[in-house]
């Protein structure tokens, strides 16, 4: 399993919303979108991993961005991470969509 179904499948069971290692071609919002950006390791492996998260509003947005900030600080329950470190937090609407989103970026590690 790859570190984006781990944590995936995490944030679904934690946060009770979805999230998905890829962002559907339609729009939703109060969903999740992970993402990884960067990596390194072979038996320990350290991952960055970019969330998104998406709402009707900014302030949903924002709200859900934080109970995601919330939920990763508790990701060692999973087995296979060892360790999060909250490396970026930031308004990330898209312009382009007019999306209200905002993106947590994590360094993780696990095996």
């Amino acid at each position: 399993m790859t570190i984006e179904e781990i944590v995936c499948n995490y944030l679904t069971l934690k946060l009770g919303v979805v999230a998905m290692p890829q962002k559907p071609k339609r729009p939703f919002s109060n969903k999740v979108f992970v993402e990884r950006t960067g990596g390194t390791g072979r038996f320990i492996k350290e991952t960055t991993i970019a969330i998104q998260s998406y709402g009707e509003s900014m302030y949903e947005a924002a709200t859900l961005n934080d109970r995601v900030i919330e939920a990763m600080n508790d990701a060692t329950e999973v087995m296979e991470i060892t360790n999060v470190e909250l490396n970026s937090n930031y308004n990330f609407t898209d312009t382009t969509t007019k999306e209200y989103r905002y993106q947590a970026v994590f360094d993780i590690k696990h095996y």
